[in-house]
């Protein structure tokens, strides 16, 4: 059994919604913990649990990120954590694989499918073992009870339900 766990400082959890449907915003979520388990050297079989917390959110902007992090969005104060259990992993190819576990926002679990690259394994330059993997997926944010939104004059929405995710992922063996 192989023990890894998530390097925060060579990782991002990064995320983008569309705003009045014509750009993206994009946020991050700046504190995070993960642990991998894994028997085998390709990840085929890992079981991974990841935490961010709620009240990290990023978006580049003070009054927003506020507003994120109350009761109309994340409930930062209630709803501390996100956090994401594996169910499976399905290898495609050496690089490419699905990953299926359940994310649970502001006590709400659904499940969710996330594709991932495996870049691969190397030493740094101070002995310790890493791995790479990006990966990318969506969800809807009003499943998990983010559903603020408002109209615009010509009555167009304001925020897509829409959520992209995009995670850049660096882990170390323990």
């Amino acid at each position: 059994m192989t023990n890894w766990k998530i390097d925060e400082s060579h990782s991002e959890i990064g995320f983008k919604v569309k705003h009045l449907m014509i750009t993206n915003v994009s946020g991050y979520f700046t504190r995070f913990t993960g642990k991998i388990q894994t028997e085998s050297d390709d990840f085929h079989d890992a079981t991974i649990s990841f935490e961010a917390a709620a009240d990290s959110i990023d978006t580049q902007n003070h009054q927003r990120d506020e507003h994120l992090r109350n009761g109309e969005f994340f409930d930062a104060s209630n709803h501390p954590k996100i956090s994401f259990v594996s169910k499976k992993v399905k290898k495609i190819d050496d690089e490419k694989y699905k990953l299926l576990g359940d994310l649970t926002i502001k006590g709400e679990t659904h499940p969710i499918e996330l594709d991932v690259v495996h870049a691969g394994v190397t030493v740094d330059p101070y002995g310790q073992t890493k791995a790479g993997f990006a990966l990318k997926g969506r969800l809807h944010r009003a499943d998990y009870g983010l559903r603020w939104n408002a109209t615009t004059e010509a009555g167009g929405i304001v925020l897509s339900d829409e959520v992209k995710l995009n995670m850049e992922i660096q882990l170390v063996k323990e």
